[in-house]
């Protein structure tokens, strides 16, 4: 897999922080960056592709009754 070089601020004790995260884990920390940026992505194209897809649902006139959505709400209550 090709690599590119990415830089950007971080403020001090955030990289303080996360150097001593990856002295803990015998990792550098490029490679908790890595993961950190692959985790974030994949929640953001998940929320995405939901949101998207209830839009879609919304335009396509499918809602939940009124009753679905007590009956939901009900489930969450106890």
């Amino acid at each position: 897999m090709a690599m590119s070089i990415v830089t950007f601020r971080i403020d001090d004790a955030t990289k303080d922080a996360l150097d001593a995260l990856a002295r803990r884990m015998d990792r550098d920390r490029s490679y908790l960056l890595n993961e950190a940026v692959a985790a974030y992505l994949e929640a953001q194209r998940w929320q995405l592709a939901h949101i998207e897809n209830g839009a879609a649902e919304a335009a396509a006139g499918r809602f939940a009754s009124g009753s679905e959505v007590a009956a939901f709400l009900a489930r969450w209550r106890r």
